[in-house]
């Protein structure tokens, strides 16, 4: 069985606490809260949003945004603000990750801050389903790395930012139950910072191949 203690690893001086995390806070991370409150939605708005999310999005994200591709995210449940802010970023074409470019930018580049704070609040008040994952031997290494962060490697708990069920805090965005396959590339694309997130940045560059794989297979299991 895979065992974090067991890779060799170079010394790093790089150090990325929990608290220089939350001083950086979401504006950093590129998660800037886009307050989406589902009262303030009018009605056509609202319908025009489940419209386009049921026959739009969900070619790619399922219908209620429990994505059965694993190229793709699943949205169900995921923080509203979080997604309001990622959806701008597209339409700003200022989130760069492989994804984001070939698909995201042109599918964000005519909708408007009403469509969009509609269609975050529609997300995010559908049900999360269970995953298919839960079976790797690699979930036990990445709920220890996710709890605890890599102590002396400069990896923080990621519970610190994401919570401690994986179901985001304030701009933070949930990451219980999503794609294996979708997280690890989101993890390369910050390690390369073609998602130029900085604070992230700092955590993906200690981490190794096996860490994030350990990680990611966590996060999928996770209900």
């Amino acid at each position: 069985m895979y065992d974090i203690e067991q890779i060799h690893r170079p010394h790093r001086t790089a150090r990325w606490s929990a608290t220089a995390l939350g001083f950086t806070g979401a504006v950093a991370l590129g998660f800037a809260s886009a307050v989406t409150r589902a009262d303030e939605i009018d009605g056509a708005t609202r319908a025009h949003a489940q419209k386009v999310a049921v026959t739009v999005c969900g070619t790619c994200h399922g219908a209620t945004g429990n994505s059965s591709q694993p190229k793709f995210p699943r949205l169900a449940g995921q923080k509203a603000s979080y997604l309001a802010a990622q959806l701008k970023a597209f339409r700003a074409q200022s989130r760069g990750d492989p994804d984001a470019i070939g698909y995201m930018w042109g599918m964000a580049s005519e909708l408007d801050d009403s469509t969009i704070e509609a269609l975050a609040a529609y997300y995010s008040a559908q049900n999360a389903e269970p995953s298919s994952g839960g079976n790797s031997p690699l979930v036990s290494p990445g709920k220890q790395i996710y709890e605890q962060g890599i102590a002396g490697e400069g990896v923080p708990a990621c519970s610190s930012c994401h919570g401690p069920d994986a179901h985001g805090l304030t701009d933070f965005p949930r990451l219980a139950g999503q794609h294996s396959q979708y997280v690890l590339k989101q993890l390369a694309s910050f390690q390369s910072s073609m998602r130029n997130v900085a604070v992230m940045h700092g955590v993906a560059q200690n981490l190794r191949a096996a860490e994030m794989q350990a990680i990611a297979a966590y996060l999928e299991a996770q209900p």
